[in-house]
């Protein structure tokens, strides 16, 4: 090979090493966020849980005393 043809292959392979670290980087990002969106999910969830089993329990209790 000829120098500027080493340089060139040097040049792919140190941006093709950069670009899959990248890759990996990115993919723990994704991670993080989606973690963080099921955290902040199951606490909403939970935080609604309540005020939907009394609505719930309302209704039941509306239609039992309607029901003969």
């Amino acid at each position: 090979m000829t120098l500027l043809q080493t340089k060139v292959h040097g040049a792919y392979l140190a941006l093709r090493a950069r670009l899959e670290r990248q890759e990996g980087q990115a993919l723990v990002e994704y991670a993080l966020i989606l973690a963080l969106i099921a955290v902040v999910s199951i606490v909403i969830l939970q935080a609604m849980g309540v005020n939907v089993s009394r609505i719930f329990n309302k209704v039941n209790t509306a239609l039992s005393d309607v029901t003969p």
